[in-house]
């Protein structure tokens, strides 16, 4: 499924879709990340998860999906994410991920990156779409749109949902928001999404916790090697964190080669929605991944 350019031509691009999932990862991780981007001078779009970190909830997916602990497992979650985190949600209060955090949203804007919408509640949406009610849906996205806001001081030209995860109720709310693009999909290419109309400019490349840490840099630059334009998902706790020094090896492996490493807005400005195709998206388990993705 992954390693095919979402366009074919003669650029060689890679955007960089950067998530923040919980508390940990924008205190930790994202300071880590621009310290690392800004070695290389290169930029990224960071999607950041505005509301409660309620990772703790997670211990219901360990109950429910045997590939949820076999991911767990095999990413090493505890030093990952850390107790605490395992905590938050349940025998923790939840601490809010980037509304505690204005100063370093700042941080971020100020050194040229660009920041999105990637949640409210990060771990209730992964865990309980498709159980909640439209009306759920339409409070979530106000009160993590409405706080985005208050942070950035605009609204958010991007959605990035949770872990991949849509139905037609959240792609009809999102479209009432005015989006320039939608980045909510593993597909293989740009399109337009039916329904709401909106571009979605999807994450083709693998995660570094799908496809290994020993392998991550040599696939990665195998893929590149090819030419096209691609998006590679980072997360703030994983290369933010134990994962650090991978991420950093890929970008010193790309350095020299040609290869520009761009926010998802310069991908966006080289498409041509007109020219792209309308389908819509369907869900699939993707190597590596403990539940369904769209795709």
């Amino acid at each position: 499924m992954n390693g095919k350019p979402i366009h074919q031509g003669k650029e060689n691009i890679l955007g960089l879709k950067i998530d923040v999932d919980t508390y940990v990862g924008m205190k930790q991780g994202v300071p880590r990340l621009l310290a690392t981007l800004s070695r290389f001078g290169v930029k990224g779009t960071f999607f950041l998860s505005m509301g409660p970190d309620s990772s703790g909830r997670a211990i219901l997916q360990l109950i429910k999906n045997p590939r949820f602990l076999r991911k767990m497992m095999k990413t090493n979650a505890g030093r990952l994410y850390g107790i605490r985190t395992a905590l938050y949600g349940t025998i923790l209060p939840s601490p809010m991920i980037a509304l505690s955090f204005p100063k370093l949203v700042q941080s971020i804007l100020s050194e040229g990156h660009e920041v999105e919408f990637h949640a409210w509640d990060h771990r209730r949406w992964q865990d309980d779409l498709f159980t909640h009610s439209s009306a759920w849906i339409e409070e979530w996205f106000q009160k993590g749109v409405s706080a985005y806001t208050r942070l950035v001081g605009d609204k958010p030209s991007s959605f990035g949902a949770p872990g991949w995860l849509i139905d037609d109720r959240a792609l009809e709310i999102a479209g009432r928001y005015g989006f320039s693009y939608l980045s909510c999909t593993r597909a293989q290419e740009p399109f337009i999404h039916e329904g709401p109309g909106l571009m979605e400019i999807p994450s083709d490349l693998p995660c570094l916790e799908e496809i290994g840490v020993d392998t991550f840099v040599a696939t990665i630059r195998s893929i590149l090697n090819d030419g096209g334009i691609h998006v590679l998902p980072v997360h703030a706790e994983a290369e933010g964190g134990i994962w650090n020094e991978q991420f950093t090896q890929l970008l010193e492996g790309i350095a020299g080669t040609g290869c520009r490493i761009v926010p998802l807005s310069a991908v966006g400005d080289l498409l041509h929605p007109e020219l792209l195709p309308v389908r819509k998206y369907e869900m699939t388990l993707l190597p590596g991944r403990a539940s369904l993705c769209a795709v």
